[in-house]
């Protein structure tokens, strides 16, 4: 009989997510951020029957990221498992399947920029509908925390059960009207282009800038979408770990940190970049294009009091910060041919 080999002391035991994880065969991104979703590199993934790829940043396993693409005139296979997940569409244009087991299904039409999210276990099904173009997925997941949950890779997918307090298909699911919930958040099923979705404005994050929630499908997880105009930059902030920010347009860059930190990490972006802070790290997001810079955080919901206290736990006023941020936007501005429109703050004395 051989044992299994026991991890040294202070050395992290392997989790049921990353053995799922490594057992699927297909590539493994991890770090900060991805330059550019568009070109990433795919492998076979069988379970889904077409290329795919995992994308876990961040160092976490609350969440993760699926990027798979359909072939022209190519399909998924059928999925359906206990973890939730909110789908964005990079590229193309096709359609998704929904049901119910002995139920009528229920079809949705999307086009690059849509959103939506597969009922929770619900049986779905991806079509892609171009015979010349292939289409990019991109799934975030919380497939880490249900996965570790069970400690087991295969239940999520094989467990049967019905939720009908969730989702009953054939009834116009995804066609249902759309509505406010508080300031700010949407709850909906389906939004058809989130590029140019109108969004709210929410001047307390600075800049001049623009943001709305969104809650899917009777789902706990959520994302948001937020904007701001050229010659500006966010306010820094910091909450829990698991938003994968996509940028949707615009050029700029974005800066990580930690408190103590000599040097933050900085990600220059620009649209299909994709990045992630970690835990309670400060990040802070700065346009330097023509125009302005949108992006869209898909990310858990509400966890506890801290994760996601009103929405920003954390944050950083303009006259609160390092006025090296302010000086070094501008020069960066400068190199760009930009016009700095952001007011340089009034710090406080510290």
């Amino acid at each position: 009989m051989v044992e299994e080999a026991k991890p040294a002391r202070g050395e992290r035991r392997e989790s049921p997510y990353s053995i799922w994880q490594k057992n699927e065969g297909i590539p493994l991104y991890q770090g900060a951020y991805i330059e550019n979703l568009y070109k990433l590199e795919l492998g076979a993934w069988p379970r889904l029957g077409q290329p795919g790829a995992i994308i876990n940043l961040a160092d976490q396993e609350h969440d993760d990221g699926w990027l798979v693409e359909i072939a022209p005139g190519g399909q998924t296979t059928v999925q359906h498992h206990l973890f939730e997940a909110t789908v964005f569409v990079l590229s193309g244009r096709g359609a998704t399947m929904f049901w119910q087991e002995g139920q009528p299904k229920d079809s949705v039409e999307w086009q690059r920029g849509s959103i939506f999210s597969p009922p929770l276990n619900c049986h779905y099904q991806h079509f892609n509908a171009s015979g010349e173009e292939a289409v990019r997925l991109f799934f975030v997941t919380n497939a880490p925390m249900v996965i570790n949950m069970f400690r087991d890779g295969d239940f999520p997918f094989d467990d049967s059960y019905r939720f009908a307090n969730r989702y009953q298909s054939g009834v116009g699911f995804f066609e249902a009207a759309s509505e406010r919930s508080g300031r700010n958040m949407w709850i909906t099923n389906f939004i058809s282009d989130i590029r140019s979705f109108g969004l709210d404005d929410a001047a307390g994050r600075g800049a001049g800038g623009q943001l709305t929630q969104f809650s899917m499908s009777n789902n706990s997880m959520v994302s948001h979408c937020s904007d701001f105009p050229p010659g500006t930059y966010k306010k820094a902030h910091r909450h829990g770990v698991g938003a994968h920010v996509i940028i949707l347009g615009g050029e700029g860059y974005s800066l990580l940190w930690f408190d103590g930190d000599k040097d933050a990490v900085r990600v220059d972006w620009k649209e299909g970049t994709i990045l992630s802070p970690m835990e309670w790290q400060y990040h802070q997001h700065f346009n330097t294009g023509p125009g302005r810079a949108r992006y869209l955080a898909m990310r858990l919901g509400q966890l506890d009091a801290r994760h996601y206290r009103g929405f920003m736990p954390d944050q950083i006023e303009y006259e609160d910060e390092d006025p090296m941020i302010y000086e070094g936007y501008a020069a960066e501005c400068a190199t760009n041919g930009a016009t700095v429109v952001l007011p340089k703050p009034m710090y406080n004395k510290k």
